[in-house]
């Protein structure tokens, strides 16, 4: 189970769909049961007595049903939860990435590269400048190598996605998004971008399941 901080206080917690109902109940009597619960299309809120909340919001597809009640229900994140999915992954690091198309936490078809990109120098004047030209080239060859993947793997599969995941570093993603080639698959794109250590296959297998879990934002009263 994955435990980051999130801005403006609070942590974020991954949970299995298997497991949502014990970890609630555990949250329920760590803080002294639950008041209400309230859904609205894109928001699933749960409120404990001390005033503690744990917030999913949605990612996929909207919630339903909406409203509010009283105590603990979990019919409408249980639902969404456990649809399923067949979503797109993009993961690039400079130097590396790795594309495949994933059903409910399994890689149905993938391709991943790794490419040597020097890191950067510590010499001065022109070896410096020579450097910093080299690894440059090596950069924009690995990244046209990336979006090149992204295009023959996910662009042709678009029709059949429900959306794209993203992972790995953010300016790398950036110069892909630049690719207009790829302008479908990062509208179909959800928010979060998964952070990732360089894009392997295995890496690309992990993150498969990590989509399939919720990430629940508890903030204390």
């Amino acid at each position: 189970m994955r435990v980051r901080p999130v801005e403006g206080g609070g942590r974020a917690v991954e949970v299995a769909p298997a497991l949502l109902a014990g970890w609630f109940d555990r949250f329920a009597s760590r803080h002294g049961g639950v008041r209400a619960t309230a859904v609205s299309p894109r928001r699933f809120v749960v409120t404990a007595e001390d005033g503690t909340t744990a917030a999913v919001d949605a990612v996929f597809a909207d919630f339903a049903p909406t409203g509010e009640s009283a105590g603990l229900d979990l019919r409408p994140l249980t639902g969404a939860a456990g649809a399923s999915r067949r979503v797109g992954l993009v993961l690039v690091r400079l130097g590396g990435h790795s594309v495949g198309v994933a059903c409910d936490g399994e890689v149905l078809v993938s391709t991943t590269d790794n490419r040597q990109v020097h890191g950067r120098s510590k010499a001065g004047g022109w070896s410096q400048r020579r450097f910093a030209r080299r690894r440059e080239g090596q950069a924009r060859v690995a990244l046209r190598a990336a979006a090149d993947d992204v295009a023959r793997v996910l662009v042709p599969r678009l029709p059949e996605l429900d959306a794209v995941v993203l992972g790995g570093d953010r300016q790398a993603l950036d110069v892909l998004r630049a690719d207009p080639r790829l302008a479908g698959v990062f509208a179909r794109a959800v928010e979060r971008v998964f952070d990732v250590p360089e894009p392997r296959r295995a890496v690309l297998d992990e993150v498969a399941e990590r989509v399939r879990a919720v990430e629940i934002v508890v903030r204390d009263a």
